[in-house]
């Protein structure tokens, strides 16, 4: 786990790496955007 301070800016922060969290960072990196995504477990969530 890391805690501390973005050192960075970014254009989107997402909190979840679930099966919505995980695409929206997916797409929103690929349409150009800095994208931290915050997760405390595996990424991916459920298979749906």
């Amino acid at each position: 786990m890391v805690v501390g301070e973005v050192a960075s800016p970014v254009d989107l922060l997402v909190i979840g790496g679930g099966p919505g969290g995980y695409v929206a960072a997916l797409h929103a990196a690929r349409l150009g955007r800095q994208v931290t995504l915050v997760e405390s477990e595996a990424l991916g969530g459920t298979c749906l």
